[in-house]
Order: C-alpha cells, then structure tokens, then sequence
C-alpha cells in the first residue's frame, strides 16, 4: 500500500500552513525555533536553518517576512535579518541531493525577493481576508487571479492586542477585529490573535498541496528512506526528538482526500476551511460554517484554549 509522502514545515510557527498541506494529503512535521503549544501536528523546536533534511517527500518553508514586509516601517527593516537565501540554497541543495524531496515550496510575503514566485489572493478563495502570498518552488505551480470583487472590505488581521480591545477602534480606517472574526476570516480556529497575524490561511497551501500531488514520482509509493517512521532529530542533538509532539490525526479522512485530489480535474474548492486537525470543513447548503469536523475536535479545542488562558493567567 503506497504510504502518504511527507512534508517538513520549516518556520512553521502555529500550522496554518501545515493544516491546507495536511488536508491536501501530506504527513507533516513542523520546525520552528521557538516552542509552538499551538501547534497541531509533530513538532520538532530546532533551527529550521541546521535541522536535518532527510527522510521527508516535499520541504516547505516560510522564513520571517518582516524585512520585506510594507506593515515594518522602512527605516526598521534592516533590523530583520534577511533568511530567503540561506533558505533557499538549503532547500535547493535537498532537492539536488540522490534519495532527498522532490520538491520544494517557499512562501513569503510581495516583495520579497522569492524566484518565479506565482500569488494566491485570499478574495479569490472566497476567504474573509485579501492577504496576498507568493510562493517560491522548482516544480511548476499555477497561483490564483486576484478578484477583489466583494462589498465588504477584508479583514485586517494584524497588529496587536491592543488595537482589537478598544485602545485603537481602526488599523488604517478600518475597524479592528475581534480574535473570532479573525478566525473565521482565516478559515482558522485553534490559534491566538498574535499567531494569526503571521499565519498562512491553510486554503493557500491546500491549493498548493493538491497540485504538488500530481508531481508525486512513480515510484513514491515504493520510497522508504531509512528512519521514516521516525521523526529526525536536528544536527547535533539526539535528544531534541524527545520534543516531539503527537497531535491525533484523522489517516483514514485524509487519504481519503489525498485520493480524490490526484483526479484529473481535482482543484481546491473556494472557499475551503478546515478543523484544526487540519480536515476540510464543508459549508451546508443552508446554514452557517462549522467550527469543528466532529464533536470530539470541538472538545479538543476547548480544552487546548481554556489551558492556554489559564497559562496566560497565571
């Protein structure tokens, strides 16, 4: 039975890019400096610039946009440090390596000085934020037209605590969102507001995902390289795999999702949302979105936000 291909999120922060990788048909892990209570799947607290590379199908990463980003003031930029390269020659390196990924995916803010990059536009998946990424790979990627289209002006879903609570009523005259509208705008529902401010809708990589599905080798499913069912440890440090953490996954949902997007004419449904185990949510034909896949991933949440607020409490 061909086993599902894998992908190392590096950067991954709270996994809102690893939620649409998730849902399109990929095992995930994530890499990130910092600890990451938030985040939903295997997680590896390494340096995304030494952790080791092997064993994994596709690499994806979003480096710290803040040098390139237009909401950092310009005369503050050159305090971020500049990771797109390092990064790159890593992932192109692995790539280039007998026996490593296939693919590679880079995503990072306009501007940003990424190669050949396509855009994705959140009003073009009909999500509540506009939010526009580029995404940076060595296979041939389609993005998304930009049909800002809609009455409503998007969701401004960045700044501080203190803009949302009262203490500034609008972020650049429009009004300041609450943490649950924000969610909904995202299509994310398990992260706090300051990850959702640096957060990736998980629609923007399910479209990614689907179409590096389709440029999965022959031989995939005939893969096994050595240590697989092992998450690996950073260079240098055993011990690190001990940080790993297994968040519940739904196999026998996804696969089923990793096989119907392997269709000719299977595309990323507009609009899409997931759970926060990562599973594609579905509107009703009448009715409003639901939160949660199953009374049980409702459950879960609640009881991860409820730790977090006594944790932020004391």
């Amino acid at each position: 039975m061909n086993r599902r291909p894998r992908l190392l999120d590096l950067f991954c922060c709270a996994g809102g890019a690893s939620a649409g990788y998730h849902a399109a048909g990929f095992d995930v892990v994530g890499v990130d400096i910092r600890p990451q209570p938030h985040y939903p799947f295997p997680f590896i607290q390494a340096d995304a610039l030494t952790v080791d590379l092997t064993g994994f199908d596709v690499i994806a990463a979003s480096p710290p946009c803040q040098r390139f980003s237009t909401a950092t003031p310009a005369h503050r930029r050159h305090d971020h440090p500049d990771l797109v390269e390092p990064t790159r020659q890593r992932l192109r390196a692995a790539v280039g390596t007998p026996g490593g990924p296939w693919a590679y995916v880079m995503e990072n803010v306009p501007g940003a000085p990424l190669h050949d990059p396509i855009t994705i536009c959140g009003d073009s998946l009909r999500l509540g934020v506009r939010r526009h990424r580029l995404f940076e790979s060595n296979l041939p990627l389609v993005g998304t037209p930009c049909w800002h289209d809609r009455q409503a002006p998007p969701v401004p879903v960045y700044g501080s605590y203190g803009q949302r609570a009262g203490r500034k009523a609008t972020v650049e005259g429009e009004p300041s969102p609450g943490t649950e509208a924000a969610r909904e705008a995202m299509g994310i529902d398990w992260m706090p507001w300051p990850n959702l401010t640096q957060a990736i809708p998980p629609a923007y990589t399910h479209w990614i995902g689907v179409q590096l599905m389709r440029h999965q080798p022959a031989d995939h499913g005939r893969r096994n390289p050595p240590g697989r069912d092992a998450t690996p440890a950073p260079h240098g440090d055993a011990s690190t795999a001990d940080t790993v953490t297994d968040a519940h996954r739904r196999d026998g949902d996804a696969s089923r999702l990793a096989a119907s997007v392997t269709t000719a004419d299977a595309t990323p449904p507009a609009g899409l949302r997931h759970c926060h185990c990562g599973k594609p949510l579905r509107r009703p034909a009448t009715g409003r979105w639901p939160r949660h896949c199953s009374h049980a991933c409702r459950q879960a949440a609640y009881r991860t936000r409820t730790a977090a607020q006594n944790g932020e409490a004391a």
